[in-house]
């Protein structure tokens, strides 16, 4: 899987000064581009968790969406958006975070799972750990998350430490 993970980061453009300066942006959208490292990526996420009975893949709005559609193909199950606030048009349930400046909100359709599905979460980047806590907090509501996985970690902020022992976290590229 190392040299997979070599290709893939290989493709991962480096954007400085966005979205302000002193950002230096990990720009997944080059990876996108390529048939082969978008392939690569799924296909690694999937043999990490391939033996962990995945029941729904839940994409995190938006870039969770694009690789958890794919995941919820190989792994013959089915999809559940997390969305932000006020984009699904039945009875939700929610979790608040907290932002640097402020709080959020995502949500998923209160009829989506049951306390017994076993839920893979995907999104394209960990970083202070906010969203994704979230997300998790969101899942064990209403079902069991197993494993949440990230195309890019950025280590040094600190969002792993952030995360439940009980849920595996897998990222593809860390910096």
């Amino acid at each position: 899987m190392e040299e997979k993970i070599k290709k893939i980061r290989s493709m991962i453009r480096d954007v400085p000064d966005f979205p302000k300066k002193g950002i230096l942006f990990k720009d997944i959208t080059t990876a996108l581009l390529d048939a082969q490292t978008l392939k690569l990526s799924v296909d690694c996420i999937y043999d990490v968790f391939k033996d962990k009975k995945i029941d729904y893949i839940a994409g995190i709005e938006s870039r969770g969406f694009i690789y958890g559609m794919p995941l919820a193909y190989k792994f013959n199950c089915g999809f559940v958006p997390i969305r932000k606030p006020n984009k699904l048009p039945c009875e939700v349930i929610s979790e608040e975070y907290d932002l640097e400046y402020g709080k959020d909100r995502i949500e998923i359709h209160k009829d989506a799972l049951k306390k017994t599905d076993r839920i893979l979460i995907v999104d394209d980047l960990l970083a202070t750990g906010g969203t994704a806590l979230a997300a998790i907090n969101l899942i064990k509501k209403v079902a069991n998350p197993v494993g949440i996985s990230f195309v890019i970690e950025l280590e040094n902020l600190g969002g792993r430490q952030k995360l439940p022992q009980d849920v595996e976290v897998f990222s593809l590229v860390k910096y």
